[in-house]
């Protein structure tokens, strides 16, 4: 089974314009996540696709391997499956480019999911993590998953899923953390298949998937990324190197 991992690297940013090209602790941002993805040794081949000739010289000229995106996309997996479609692979796995402190557990669940599935029953693999303050539960913005009893999805929402009906019943709720392991044969068919109207209501591409009867199998964790989408959140990162040099 042949893994690689895909870092999705866009210059332009609407919050935070070139953040991925930012100074972090002496690397910009996007090499210092290129190199901690290949440093956890979990990947036959990392790369980055890139649509900016800037960040595309910047991991090229640092001996990183980098694909250009050529085509415009509506959806993160649309421009993976660009770049993935002359490479060999099995399986790829989408790391987040503005989260430079990569947490290798929580890659290893994901790719765990498809050495564990010897069927090839699993389109996907995905993170959640347990909430359980209300306003969280609540936000639009922190998206929900339910799952069966074997931790297949059922459905992801920006609303409240389960709806607390009986507030008696103990339920847990689940925060979806954007980690993706696909399938490159399900990758690849996403792009064939238009959008319905499930994912076009809610912005949710993983809601595609799931119309179309692909197979997505959830892990738990409690480790959520710290993600890099403000000045301030670089000051902070800034200063987290500064307190574990090992992150270095």
């Amino acid at each position: 089974m042949k893994i690689i991992a895909v870092i999705p690297a866009r210059y332009a940013s609407t919050r935070f314009p070139a953040k991925l090209m930012q100074d972090l602790g002496g690397k910009t941002i996007i090499r210092r996540t290129y190199d901690a993805a290949v440093a956890t040794q979990l990947f036959d081949d990392v790369f980055v696709v890139t649509d900016s000739e800037i960040i595309f010289d910047e991991i090229r000229t640092h001996g990183g391997k980098v694909v250009r995106s050529i085509k415009d996309h509506e959806s993160g997996s649309d421009r993976i499956a660009e770049a993935v479609a002359d490479i060999e692979a099995d399986i790829v796995v989408n790391v987040q480019g503005d989260e430079p402190f990569i947490n290798k557990e929580n890659l290893e669940k994901v790719i765990a999911i498809f050495k564990d599935d010897e069927a090839n029953q699993v389109d996907l693999a995905s993170l959640m993590t347990p909430i359980n303050d209300w306003e969280n539960i609540e936000n639009p913005n922190h998206v929900k998953v339910i799952v069966d009893q074997n931790q297949m999805a059922l459905y992801f929402s920006r609303s409240v899923i389960p709806y607390p009906r009986d507030r008696e019943v103990a339920v847990q709720y689940y925060q979806h953390i954007g980690i993706y392991a696909f399938r490159k044969a399900a990758l690849l068919e996403f792009t064939t298949l238009p959008m319905k109207s499930l994912e076009a209501s809610e912005k949710l591409e993983q809601l595609r998937y799931l119309e179309y009867g692909k197979k997505i199998k959830m892990a738990e964790t409690n480790h959520v990324g710290i993600g890099i989408d403000t000045v301030e959140d670089l000051e902070k990162a800034k200063k987290l190197l500064e307190q574990f040099p090992e992150l270095r």
